[in-house]
Order: C-alpha cells, then sequence, then structure tokens
C-alpha cells in the first residue's frame, strides 16, 4: 500500500514559474516544500494503514541531500511515538524503487511525498501484472473519500468489453474497509477477486496460455459468483 501525499510538495509549491538566470538562460524552476502540519497529518494516515495491515511502514525520502525530506523524516519519526504497535522504517527513494523491483514483498505501508508516491505507487503498480490490478484512494481529514481504480479511463478500449475490471471492484472493498471500517465485507470481495483469479480467469491485460481469456463483463460474473458462493 503506497500512502501519498497529494495536495502538497513540488506540484504545488511556491515559487514556480520561468526565468532568467545571471547567464542570460532560460530557466524553469519549482519549490519542494512541506510544512509540518501536512507531514503530520499524512504519516498518522499512513500509521492508521499500516495498523489495519501488517503494522509496518516504510517512510520514503531523499533525508541525505533534502532539507524538506529532513524535515519530513522528523516528523515521522516523531509521529511514531502516537502508535508503538506499527514498526517505522526509513529508506531513501532511490533505493526503495530498486527494493520494488528486487524484493517487493519486504513492503507493507510506503508512505512519501507527492512526487516521490506519483512515481513509487506506478512502479509497484507493474509488479501486479497490471495498472487494472489495482484500486486507490484520494482521502481528506473528513468527509467522504474518492475510491477509484489507479488506472484513467482507457477511452481507446471504450464499449469493446476488454478492460480489466477488478481495479474498480476492489476500489469498493478498500471502501469498505478505509472508508466505512467494515473489514469483513471488504475482505469478502477481496477474497471473491482472488478466487476468480486463482480460477485462471484474465482479462486480456494479464492474460498468458493456460489460463482463461474473458472480457469484462464475463469477470465481473465470475467474482459475482464466487461472492455469492461465499453465503
Amino acid at each position: 500500500m503506497v500512502v501519498r501525499e497529494l495536495t502538497g510538495g513540488i506540484y504545488f509549491g511556491q515559487p514556480r514559474g520561468f526565468g532568467t538566470n545571471d547567464k542570460g538562460e532560460e530557466i524553469g524552476f519549482n519549490t519542494e516544500i512541506y510544512s509540518v502540519s501536512e507531514i503530520d497529518r499524512i504519516a498518522r494516515v499512513a500509521f492508521e494503514v499500516a495498523r489495519k495491515r501488517g503494522g509496518k511502514l516504510c517512510s520514503v525520502d531523499k533525508a541525505n541531500v533534502l532539507e524538506a525530506s529532513m524535515l519530513w523524516r522528523k516528523r515521522v519519526t516523531a509521529i511514531a511515538s502516537e502508535f508503538p504497535d506499527v514498526e517505522l522504517s526509513h529508506m531513501y527513494v532511490d533505493n526503495a524503487s530498486m527494493q520494488l523491483v528486487r524484493n517487493p514483498k519486504q513492503f507493507d505501508t510506503i508512505v512519501t511525498n507527492n512526487s516521490y508516491g506519483d512515481i513509487l505507487s506506478d512502479e509497484a503498480s507493474m509488479i501486479t501484472g497490471s495498472i487494472g490490478m489495482l484500486p486507490s484512494a484520494s482521502v481528506g481529514e473528513s468527509g467522504p473519500g474518492l475510491f477509484e481504480p489507479i488506472h484513467g479511463s482507457a477511452p481507446d478500449i471504450a464499449g469493446q468489453d476488454k478492460a480489466n475490471p477488478r481495479a474498480t471492484i476492489l476500489s469498493a472493498a478498500m471502501l469498505l474497509k478505509y472508508g466505512l471500517g467494515t473489514e469483513n465485507a471488504a475482505k469478502r470481495i477481496e477474497t471473491a477477486v482472488t478466487e476468480t483469479l486463482d480460477n485462471g480467469f484474465r482479462t486480456g491485460d494479464i492474460y498468458s496460455p493456460g489460463t482463461t481469456l474473458v472480457g469484462c463483463k464475463r469477470m465481473g460474473e465470475e467474482v459475482l459468483k464466487a461472492l455469492d458462493s461465499q453465503k
């Protein structure tokens, strides 16, 4: 699980823009900036998520060279005292990108800033074989979150019965687990999705010889069958 800060960092920091340096060359510039409140907020979310999972949280930064990351690491470490049941570790982003490929099972929950999370979450998605497998959520401190597949709308295959519906289905499970706190209901959906995979059903994005190629509609039906069989 990658917990990404979404409203701060270099994507929104000021100042930003274009200018000219002392040599007369055109330059572009952005600002990586985080406040204590922004870091504390996302850190607490990540610790709560880790608490519901395997109890391990890895904070990813670049604290060896960036002041914004130094503050990030300082604050995440401070917030850890509120969650003594969660094991906290730190990792530089370049190493984390390598470790995700080398040994993804070492991670349970990752928390990181906006730009690093943008990259690492896409990298992590391909470990599963396809971005069509992964749910996501955009949540705030209060009010409803937005739970949706990590991928876009894929207009190039619209209406062709080719899309992988699992990310959408698992987004509903994520809503139940993290948005509504109904973990048993979420587990039923997750189990049904896993069962369809175990039974060899595949949409085109994850198809391989020896498995059963089905479309979006059939895949949804198979998940429903697996869900109903749990009764």
